[in-house]
């Protein structure tokens, strides 16, 4: 199914397991807390409670069975997954607005796993109060103690831990489908639930009862996770493993309905979650233990998931270079410091802020069904380009729009009781994106190109003058010039005028980013035989460009089949074969303050200009940190300002 060259793209025992560990994690856990918060603190109804488990039911059926499992993982780019693969999949209709859908749902995505962590743990934790022992136990120190642990340990990798997340989510859904199996053996009935009356009962009929979709929508906050994984499991594995959670799930959902429904009149108080209510007593303590590691392993899905984003919006620049380390030599699996750390002051901020779960709980959804409907937009023009059965493209589009807006208007109600954070939190990260992707398009615009040609002959001089000091044998440029023919202005004024730079070889160097995930070819042109060559590395959106390691393997490969000579030209060094040196140029080009914007422009420029502050140097960026390097920093200057009236004054 993969091109990725993933193991565990076929379907197998062990594929399946790792399956459960990763993608399932974050809507695995959701029993904790749905039905909770559907009852929520009024006298509980049986119309609420059958209602409720109705539309639970449906909601898994359509938004992510339907949707998600068999229609969304369809759009695999190169076996890749996520609303970014799903963006490089589809720009190229050159619908300029999809770049909207795209940095909204990846700002949701992101603000998703400030949310998740906190409430996941809080929920399980919590379960300490249905104890005798632990009853007025203070949880959250506990919360906040497991949550930076999780954050900690991420600098060492996570390749030792994730061979017990399938275990552990086994045994965490065998756990609860056994336990609401028991609750159904007594009340069977309710079962009927499944017929889709009880949930237009609810939602029609019932006073009250559409802003309870808000609850609802808790059910299935993992499936855009479910998507952005794909890479990891492959869509089999997904689709096989996906039969068991759902069964899974929907006995423990109906099973706690049935519980409920024993109660009707009552209200649910802080000690009593239904969810640890249907464990028997002396199995309490082991369901706590379980609940807790289950939402650690959802958490750490969700951590991994948000530095795979990053790293795929910097390669898309709709992030800020930053630093990433590889702690494990495991394909795919990375680690951003900074990432880490801000994610993990957030969760902390939103334990402290609401410190119980119920009280996250109006936090959470809006932002996760903002980016499903951004998602659906994209995938619209997934299935148009795909030529889709028009019928069933319309149809598509349709039912999701009416059960996405539904989701998102209900969701909109908890605005004033939390939602407000996560909305904000999404469109800081939105702002980040937009702007920094907007700054370089207003840069590159203004990039001036010359025709290649027409400095050969002075570039062919320049190498052989011996009245000019030699600055290295071999002078390497990054270049952003995709025609071959042209190169930047600035690259020729580096050259030939900031200070002549001689070189026996120049070297210019061309990254072209591709939509394909883990793409990675190479091209060279021999422009003057050796003296000036140009390499161009197609490298996909999850690949890191290394430049150092990927222009040495080409040389040596150039080498080898005997197309270039690198030994140093230096007469003394050149008897002994020695390999001549290598120096890098990185222009790094800077906005000059002798310019006048628009006020919209200049306020994108100037919160670029910010975040540039924290940003990776270019020669970070493009892994020439251990390298000779030169960075030459160069003024852009775009809309010069008005004529400056000065006026000369001659003495007598």
């Amino acid at each position: 199914m993969s091109n990725n060259g993933s193991v565990h793209s076929k379907v197998t025992s062990a594929g399946l397991l790792i399956t459960l560990g990763i993608i399932f994690g974050d809507i695995g856990t959701s029993p904790l807390y749905v039905l909770k918060a559907i009852v929520g603190d009024q006298p509980i109804d049986i119309d609420t409670v059958l209602g409720g488990v109705s539309c639970i039911f449906w909601t898994l059926t359509l938004q992510t069975t339907i949707k998600y499992v068999i229609l969304t993982l369809r759009a695999d780019n190169k076996g890749e997954g996520g609303i970014f693969a799903l963006y490089a999949l589809v720009k190229k209709t050159k619908v300029k607005w999809l770049m909207y859908p795209a940095l909204i749902g990846g700002s949701a995505v992101l603000a998703e796993g400030i949310i998740t962590p906190p409430i996941s743990v809080s929920s399980a934790v919590e379960g300490l109060h249905m104890t005798e022992m632990f009853r007025n136990i203070e949880t959250v120190p506990i919360i906040i103690a497991i949550i930076a642990g999780l954050f900690f340990l991420q600098q060492f990798g996570t390749n030792f831990l994730g061979k017990f997340f399938g275990p552990v989510m086994l045994i965490w859904f065998s756990m609860i489908g056994v336990l609401g199996l028991s609750q159904l053996v007594g009340m069977p009935s309710v079962l009927a639930a499944a017929n889709p009356y009880y949930a237009y009962k609810l939602l029609v009929l019932h006073p009250g009862g559409f802003w309870l979709l808000g609850a609802v929508f808790l059910c299935t906050t993992g499936a855009e996770a479910l998507y952005s994984d794909l890479g990891h499991c492959g869509r089999k594995n997904i689709r096989i493993s996906w039969i068991f959670v759902k069964t899974m799930l929907l006995l423990n959902y109906f099973g706690q309905s049935a519980y409920l429904i024993t109660l009707k009149g009552q209200y649910l108080n802080d000690n009593n979650n239904p969810f640890y209510s249907i464990m028997p007593a002396w199995f309490l303590p082991t369901g706590i233990a379980i609940a807790t590691v289950a939402t650690i392993v959802a958490s750490q899905a969700l951590i991994s998931g948000s530095f795979t984003l990053i790293n795929e919006g910097m390669r898309l620049n709709f992030w800020p270079k930053v630093k990433i380390k590889f702690p494990t030599a495991l394909r795919g699996q990375l680690y951003i410091p900074s990432v880490n750390w801000l994610l993990m002051i957030g969760c902390i901020g939103v334990v402290l802020y609401f410190r119980e779960s119920k009280n996250m709980e109006a936090a959470y959804g809006l932002t996760i069904i903002l980016g499903m409907v951004m998602s659906s937009r994209l995938l619209y023009y997934f299935m148009r380009i795909k030529h889709y059965n028009k019928f069933y493209i319309y149809l598509f589009s349709v039912v999701f729009l009416i059960v996405e807006i539904a989701f998102l208007i209900a969701n909109m109600s908890k605005f004033t009781h939390g939602g407000w954070l996560s909305l904000g939190i999404a469109s800081v990260l939105f702002t980040v994106m937009y702007c920094w992707q907007m700054a370089r398009k207003i840069r590159n615009r203004y990039l001036e190109f010359v025709k290649l040609d027409d400095y050969l002959p002075t570039l062919n001089h320049l190498s052989r003058d011996l009245s000019v000091t030699k600055y290295a044998t071999h002078l390497v440029y990054l270049t952003s010039a995709d025609n071959h023919d042209e190169i930047e202005t600035k690259i020729m004024y580096s050259i030939f005028q900031k200070q002549p730079k001689r070189a026996d070889i120049y070297w210019f160097v061309h990254v072209d980013l591709k939509d394909e995930p883990y793409r990675m070819d190479y091209a060279v042109k021999e422009i003057i035989k050796d003296d000036v060559y140009r390499i161009d590395f197609k490298l996909g959106f999850r690949v890191a460009p290394r430049i150092n390691l990927l222009f040495r393997k080409v040389v040596e490969d150039m080498v080898k089949n005997k197309e270039v000579d690198i030994t140093s030209r230096y007469e003394s060094l050149s008897r002994q074969n020695v390999i001549g040196d290598f120096r890098f140029v990185v222009i790094e080009k800077h906005l000059s303050y002798d310019n006048e914007f628009p006020f919209g422009e200049k306020i994108v420029l100037d919160i670029y200009g910010f975040l540039k502050h924290f940003s990776q140097s270019e020669e970070s960026a493009f892994g020439l940190d251990t390298s000779s390097v030169v960075v030459e920093k160069v003024p852009i200057v775009i809309a010069p300002t008005r004529d400056i009236n000065l006026t000369r004054i001659y003495k007598d």
